[in-house]
């Protein structure tokens, strides 16, 4: 069987480089070219100090796990040894799940994540490590990112067969910049002047216990935990695609039509509740109406508009480059203080299909979310990394927790219990009806979030008069509070909407 698999698998790729010679060969020179400049920098790290050697070693592998292991989730990538495809041979699936996974080293990205590995081996002898232990740390590292994208590719073809979108991966995408531009900013930010920067090297020493960088630095980290790590992830990983191929050859899943996967485009992400279908229909709206998008746009902007005056007249950039991010945070939570108001009479939807108030108020708040979230992991970053003192980076995040937490739970329940008159679809985003009220939602949204953001303030400004541990207790109470009041408001803003039913209606029909 195992034989079998592996002369299938070459006859694959014989295939592939007779029929598609041109997009084939360029797969080939663009990993060749790749792998020729990591072996060169690997090459070249043999003479770097040691902990040069093992920061290099535990950011890049790090980061090549983490492809692996998401590149099969991101892009609709199809495996060319599917457990399912050898179920018509009746073999048992311990043998197909053990013949597939010898056969994937017979591949472009294997091959290249050999010779990689094998010049890592390389380097690590060069600082001293014994020649045994890093033929053993080499063919760890490829059997773990082997099994990596093994599993990976069972976990897509299991959960996203049927819900594969170009909406799916935009949110994959999300993620992964959400993680990255953090990082980058920190590595962009830290003074190397000196050599490896301390904070850097306590990061390196967390990456290398976890299963994404533990493979990576063993040999030259050869810890405890660090082995006990390491190798538990290969054997968790094994386990993994065991079980993924029990269930691939011993259950049937049901078919999903052509139909039902076409069209529906964020409500096949989106689960099957009602939340989860207010989600998807606010995620259309904010993604197509240009009154949203316009909101949006606004706020990034005001954010550093707003610094402006303060370097005018003298302010620290030190200091000034920490308030666009809270003001950020601000705003977002107060954009959607009205939100219900922009439905116009769609909202009898809701109202008319019997949709809890909760259900509405939390599908409401997925698409403000979604852009909070990146938004905020670029700006919080960038502020500090302009202010030089990432020891602030927890009552940041308090404190901008807070603010955007508190504004939704609070937003929650004006755009229920005061809605106001805004442009309708189609018109102009700055064109604005005439109106008697709104002033006021408005601003007990702005003070309240400030409000709720006041314990996270307090510990801050406690921080930088010197008292040690604030900032943790900033991060606390902040990330709390902000829990709390967006779950009362939820809760409150639900019960009004399902007992102000008929007025929404009549507000949406007259305005």
């Amino acid at each position: 069987m195992v034989a079998h698999v592996l002369r299938l698998r070459f006859d694959v790729l014989v295939g592939a480089l007779r029929f598609h010679r041109a997009r084939a060969f360029a797969a080939l020179a663009a990993a060749v070219i790749l792998v020729g400049a990591i072996v060169l920098a690997l090459w070249r790290l043999q003479d770097a100090p040691l902990a040069s050697a093992l920061v290099v070693l535990a950011v890049g592998g790090a980061a090549v796990s983490a492809c692996f292991a998401l590149v099969p989730l991101v892009t609709p990538v199809r495996d060319p040894l599917d457990p399912r495809a050898f179920i018509v041979t009746g073999r048992d699936w311990r043998l197909v799940a053990a013949a597939t996974a010898v056969a994937s080293p017979l591949s472009l990205p294997s091959a290249a994540m050999i010779a990689i590995s094998v010049a890592v081996a390389l380097t690590w002898v060069a600082h001293g490590v014994d020649p045994v232990a890093a033929s053993f740390g080499a063919a760890l590292i490829v059997v773990t990112q082997l099994l990596l994208a093994r599993v990976a590719l069972g976990i897509a073809a299991l959960v996203l067969a049927d819900r594969r979108s170009r909406e799916l991966t935009t949110l994959l995408l999300l993620g992964i910049a959400v993680v990255a531009i953090p990082v980058a900013v920190f590595l962009a930010s830290l003074n190397w002047d000196e050599g490896v920067p301390s904070p850097l090297l306590a990061a390196v020493e967390t990456l290398a216990v976890t299963p994404i960088g533990a493979a990576w630095v063993l040999p030259l980290d050869p810890r405890p935990v660090v082995v006990l790590v390491a190798v538990l992830t290969a054997l968790a990983l094994a386990a993994a695609w065991i079980l993924i191929v029990r269930r691939m050859l011993t259950r049937t899943e049901r078919p999903v039509s052509v139909r039902e996967r076409r069209g529906l485009g964020w409500f096949t992400v989106t689960p099957g509740t009602p939340g989860g279908a207010v989600a998807a229909r606010s995620l259309v709206y904010w993604l197509r109406d240009p009154r949203y998008l316009v909101d949006i746009a606004i706020i990034p902007v005001a954010a550093v508009v707003a610094v402006v005056p303060l370097l005018i007249v003298g302010v620290p950039h030190e200091v000034a480059a920490l308030i666009p991010a809270p003001l950020i945070a601000l705003l977002l939570g107060w954009v959607v203080h009205n939100d219900l108001a922009y439905d116009g009479s769609a909202v009898w939807l809701h109202i008319s299909s019997a949709v809890r108030g909760a259900s509405d108020r939390v599908g409401r708040l997925v698409p403000l979310l979604l852009v909070a979230v990146p938004l905020l992991a670029i700006a919080i970053p960038v502020g500090i990394g302009i202010h030089g003192d990432w020891g602030v980076l927890p009552a940041m995040v308090g404190v901008c927790s807070a603010l955007l937490l508190g504004g939704l739970g609070l937003s929650s329940v004006s755009s229920v219990l005061a809605p106001y008159a805004v442009a309708r679809h189609g018109d102009s985003p700055f064109q604005q009806p005439q109106r008697t009220g709104g002033g006021l939602s408005q601003g007990a949204v702005l003070v309240g979030a400030l409000l709720a953001a006041a314990p996270a303030l307090w510990w801050s400004w406690q921080f930088a008069l010197g008292e040690a541990q604030a900032q943790w207790w900033a991060l606390g109470t902040g990330v709390g509070v902000g829990i709390v009041v967006l779950t009362a408001g939820i809760l409150v803003g639900g019960l009004l909407f399902d007992r102000r039913g008929d007025r929404l209606m009549a507000f949406a029909e007259t305005t």
